[in-house]
């Protein structure tokens, strides 16, 4: 089925709202003011309260319209489909807005905090036209053995022969080693992780720094990758797992750990020690710098569920020789419930969760800690403004909040937002 409607508003996942009488409708590939065709996803005769569609023409568009810079993420009807790039029809001006419209909503409706939300763009982004950040990417090989990914509501794998929103050093590399060409066992998952050169240009400057990954099994490259990030003009090196979480923006790490620990170090108003924790720690994105920061002792206590990023946490605290750093693995409620008397009053407490957010009972935890300072960083501004409601109530306010655009044609956004207690 077919509609036209106005669209009125941004609204949450990529979309935006519209009313066919008097029911919600969330339409993909949207923008609003705009006057579009849409064709409703099925089943559209349901009860329920809302329907989602997608635009099938645009008869009156938005200024922030552009061309699509990869067709195939699309709309269906022009081509495309395979997700990933849910923004692609907006231009990079435009996504900034999307967001920072977005994120302010959210921490009003469900945070009850009224605040304008500055984004940043990342180093590069522009000049890139908002293509060639990722460092990781996934792919399934389709019944022909070629890298693909599966069209929007259909079981249509579509062959890829690149992909637009890969680095260029990841580009080089899947070159280098024929994934293109194919050849794989239908179905099967490959994967590429490729941490962006610092110090050269091209696979040249990426070396065997890379991995290409096939049903989790290593195919090419190395198993164990290193990250180098310099923060507050002090270089980082990380050794991080080919399968394992990492910042997939090119950039992302620089620009979160400086920003983070520009914070933090703001908080600590010059002291000469500290306790600091870090829950959902990872790979020590944050923890390494953390444990430098202060001159004379600072102790930090950093909780990840995850072993294998622990285990590589680990390695990198030895190999910086920091041993004032207790790294405990395991969930980050079950793990506050038992921390050691001498790190249980922390100065400042760091945290990045996953999606989903540290929930009530993690932000209790927080608070009966009674730091003097929290930097929250969330890549879901929904799950940050339901913690600052509870976070709010329980004594602290929200001080500072900045987002950053390191997922460019997507309506992801990572957002950094600092709460001191009241």
């Amino acid at each position: 089925m077919q509609a036209e409607v106005r669209i009125e508003r941004y609204a949450d996942q990529g979309r935006c709202v519209a009313h066919i009488d008097g029911r919600v409708v969330f339409v993909r590939f949207a923008l609003p003011g705009e006057l579009v065709r849409i064709e409703l996803d099925e089943p559209h005769d349901r009860d329920e309260r809302f329907w989602t569609g997608e635009v099938v023409e645009v008869l009156e568009a938005n200024a922030d319209r552009v061309e699509p810079a990869w067709t195939l993420a699309g709309p269906l009807a022009m081509g495309g489909g395979v997700g990933g790039a849910d923004l692609v029809h907006v231009s990079l001006a435009g996504q900034l807005t999307w967001k920072a419209v977005t994120v302010s909503e959210q921490m009003k409706r469900l945070g009850h905090v009224d605040v304008a939300v500055p984004v940043s763009r990342a180093a590069g982004d522009e000049e890139l036209g908002g293509l060639h950040w990722r460092t990781r990417i996934e792919m399934i090989a389709d019944e022909n053995g070629m890298p693909s990914m599966r069209r929007r509501g259909t079981h249509v794998r579509v062959p890829l022969s690149t992909m637009p929103l890969a680095t260029n050093a990841l580009l080089d590399v899947a070159s280098a080693n024929g994934v293109w060409d194919g050849g794989f066992e239908p179905g099967s998952q490959i994967r590429l992780s490729v941490p962006e050169p610092r110090h050269g240009e091209g696979i040249t400057g990426v070396g065997g720094n890379y991995a290409v990954l096939v049903d989790g099994e290593l195919k090419a490259g190395s198993r164990r990758l290193t990250e180098q990030v310099t923060v507050a003009g002090r270089e980082f090196t990380y050794g991080v797992d080919a399968n394992g979480f990492w910042q997939v923006h090119r950039e992302a790490p620089v620009a979160l750990a400086d920003h983070v620990i520009d914070l933090v170090r703001g908080e600590m108003d010059g002291a000469v020690s500290a306790v600091l924790w870090d829950l959902y720690s990872g790979s020590g994105l944050f923890t390494l710098p953390l444990a430098t920061m202060v001159a004379e002792r600072t102790r930090v206590f950093s909780v990840e569920g995850g072993d294998v990023a622990v285990k590589s946490q680990q390695r990198n605290l030895r190999a910086l020789d920091l041993n004032d750093v207790d790294v405990r693995c395991g969930d980050v409620s079950r793990t506050l419930a038992h921390v050691p008397a001498h790190l249980a009053h922390p100065d400042v407490v760091v945290l990045d969760p996953p999606r989903a957010g540290a929930h009530a009972k993690v932000c209790r935890q927080i608070a009966e800690a009674a730091p003097r300072a929290i930097v929250y960083i969330a890549c879901d501004c929904t799950s940050l403004a339901r913690d600052t409601a509870t976070l709010t109530g329980l004594g602290y306010e929200l001080a500072d909040i900045h987002a950053y655009d390191i997922y460019p044609m997507t309506h992801h956004v990572e957002t950094v937002a600092l709460f001191r207690r009241v």
